[in-house]
């Protein structure tokens, strides 16, 4: 499928979107109310592609599970399934096969797992022996996905003895840990998390109700969308100033990018407020899923750039740095890679031949569907393969119709 060459009227931008609801805690809430035994529905639930898998699975008597390319499912349910007894086989997609998980088994393991892998040596798909886990110490490299080190928290109130995670090295995606760490206090359980030590005593889940706030990395897109235009008003419901979120960021990030936010009891309003800048610099370690976004928007406001902190974005859905450089190069910008966990543009272009409209290669990445899609503004393009954007934001292009 390929979306017909879109094109948007940056004249018509006055829209109330509501926003899906926080894919990343609708999968931790699922986890947790799990863990509790909870008679309670969460409210409000993402639906999208990644949190459609986690319910279906969960909601499930079968022993096999297909997340198809769900990578926080893969993680969330590995480590679900390890305490959970029975013998249970998670699988995936093509890509998902492509993606490591060979640290996060070897952690389970040595807490008392016990988890084989059916085809490759550290990547799915799994078989896992669920049974009670004992628990202890482990130590694991900060730098890799949070995703890892949450999915062992939220399962360690009940091993045996607990769960001391010692995290080494750099620390990244701190926002996601402390989200996961929060919420597990919703769900009544005490965590401690000091000087890179995550300790969690054996203990219970409480039943609670439990409503999802919208999603801001999902409202990324639309402060890209009013900077790229530099006029207009969007109305964002659902989003909260004192949220769990480190995306949530995007708020004072975009403030140097031309978008003021206004908050609100019952979302945030974005507004231009003519802000601009010459160089714009940022270490994403916090807010990895942003650097889409801020690529695509500094390019097209002609805003030389240096990211930081981008490592993780080489195991996403697919590798994030090698498809930005490329799909960007497509109108003539030349990004490059300084280092690993770096992108950076000088502000270097090379002419354009006179050709159709760009055909933007979405690699079954939602974000890099969503973060292009405001190219229209500037220029048409089209979008191969959009209904990628079911992973996270399925009605993404729906409201985009709002400003053609």
């Amino acid at each position: 499928m390929t979306y017909k060459p879109l094109f948007l009227n940056k004249k018509l931008i006055n829209a109330d979107i509501t926003l899906p609801a926080s894919k990343s805690i609708s999968n931790r809430a699922l986890i947790l109310n799990a863990l509790a035994y909870s008679p309670y529905e969460i409210e409000n639930l993402a639906d999208c592609d990644d949190t459609n898998v986690m319910l279906k699975a969960l909601d499930s008597n079968k022993t096999t599970f297909d997340i198809g390319a769900a990578g926080t499912a893969m993680r969330f349910l590995t480590a679900f399934l390890s305490k959970t007894v029975g013998e249970w086989v998670i699988t995936g997609s093509k890509r998902m096969k492509e993606r490591p998980i060979k640290l996060l088994v070897d952690a389970l393991n040595s807490l008392g797992g016990r988890i084989k892998y059916i085809e490759n040596e550290g990547y799915p798909p799994l078989r896992i022996y669920g049974s009670a886990l004992t628990g202890g110490e482990i130590h694991l490299n900060g730098g890799v996905s949070s995703q890892y080190i949450s999915a062992l928290m939220m399962i360690a109130p009940y091993m045996q003895k607990g769960l001391k995670i010692i995290l080494e090295g750099n620390v990244i995606s701190v926002p996601y840990i402390l989200m996961t760490l929060n919420m597990m206090r919703d769900f009544g359980v005490k965590v401690r998390f000091e000087n890179n030590v995550i300790e969690i005593k054996p203990q219970t889940y409480q039943a609670v109700r439990y409503k999802v706030e919208s999603d801001w990395s999902a409202a990324s897109y639309w402060y890209e969308i009013l900077s790229i235009a530099g006029e207009g008003r969007i109305f964002l419901e659902g989003l909260q100033k004192d949220s769990y979120q480190g995306d949530s960021k995007v708020a004072g990030l975009f403030q140097q990018l031309g978008v003021k936010t206004e908050y609100l009891s019952n979302g945030i309003v974005l507004t231009p407020n003519n802000n601009t800048c010459d160089v714009f610099e940022y270490d994403f370690i916090n807010q990895p899923d942003l650097a889409q976004t801020f690529a695509v928007t500094c390019c097209l406001k002609n805003i030389p750039f240096h990211f930081n902190g981008i490592q993780s974005l080489k195991i996403k859905e697919t590798d994030r740095v090698e498809a930005l450089i490329k799909e960007l190069k497509k109108f003539g910008f030349v990004l490059t890679e300084p280092e690993n966990g770096e992108l950076s543009w000088d502000g270097k272009t090379l002419p354009l031949e006179d050709v159709a409209t760009p055909s933007i290669s979405t690699y079954d990445d939602h974000r890099m569907a969503m973060a292009f899609a405001p190219v229209a503004l500037v220029q048409p393009v089209i979008i191969e393969n959009p209904e990628v954007v079911s992973k996270s934001y399925p009605r993404f292009w729906e409201d985009i119709e709002r400003i053609k």
